[in-house]
């Protein structure tokens, strides 16, 4: 299969790339980095980015960005980056992309266990992840010509421990390999509309 994996050079990408390219064809997309470059909250970069590369069979996202801070902080502005950027970008690489996606393909989009379990200055960031959820569930109703879509969402990984354990105190660490193996479900499974959740628990 030929891959597009958006954000493939962070530190959940650059394990899921390395993975896939034992097996496949991969394209790796980022803002600063990568085969091309793409800005996923601007739609024309968005557009133009598929429009260099050609027809691809799966498209996985593992970027965005959104604000933490304390709720009582938080300007309208200061939630409109999570809207624009992980929430918006990701429906826009659906959106625009199931056009330059092959018959069959699969949309992969990432969020995080703060939809379920959010924790201190998280409202926007939980907010974005919810949002991410349901328009899976509602696009995997309408996309046509056998186009899947699911989205990965993770707890706080290995890997990332010691920039962010200290917002999830109790939190147990999920295993790179174990988020890892949520991709290939959704990638190479035959699933659709799926929240893979990869926390058992906090």
């Amino acid at each position: 299969m030929k891959l597009l994996i958006i954000g493939g050079k962070g530190t959940i990408g650059k394990k899921v790339s390395a993975h896939f390219s034992k097996k496949h064809e991969i394209i790796i997309a980022g803002r600063t980095s990568g085969d091309v470059r793409v800005d996923i909250a601007d739609s024309e970069s968005i557009k133009a980015m598929f429009e260099s590369i050609g027809k691809v069979d799966a498209v996985v996202c593992i970027a965005g960005e959104a604000k933490w801070a304390a709720f009582d902080s938080m300007k309208e502005e200061d939630f409109y980056i999570g809207l624009k950027s992980k929430l918006m970008g990701q429906v826009n690489l659906v959106r625009i992309g199931q056009d330059y996606v092959n018959e069959g393909a699969s949309f992969t989009l990432s969020t995080g266990i703060l939809a379920d379990h959010p924790v201190e200055l998280t409202t926007s960031p939980a907010m974005v992840n919810g949002g991410i959820h349901s328009f899976v569930k509602a696009a995997s109703l309408e996309l046509k010509n056998g186009i899947r879509i699911n989205v990965v969402s993770s707890g706080l990984v290995e890997d990332a421990i010691e920039k962010y354990e200290a917002y999830f105190p109790g939190h147990n660490p999920i295993p790179m390999k174990k988020v890892i193996n949520g991709y290939v479900k959704s990638v190479e499974g035959k699933g659709t509309g799926e929240i893979i959740r990869m926390y058992d628990n906090c």
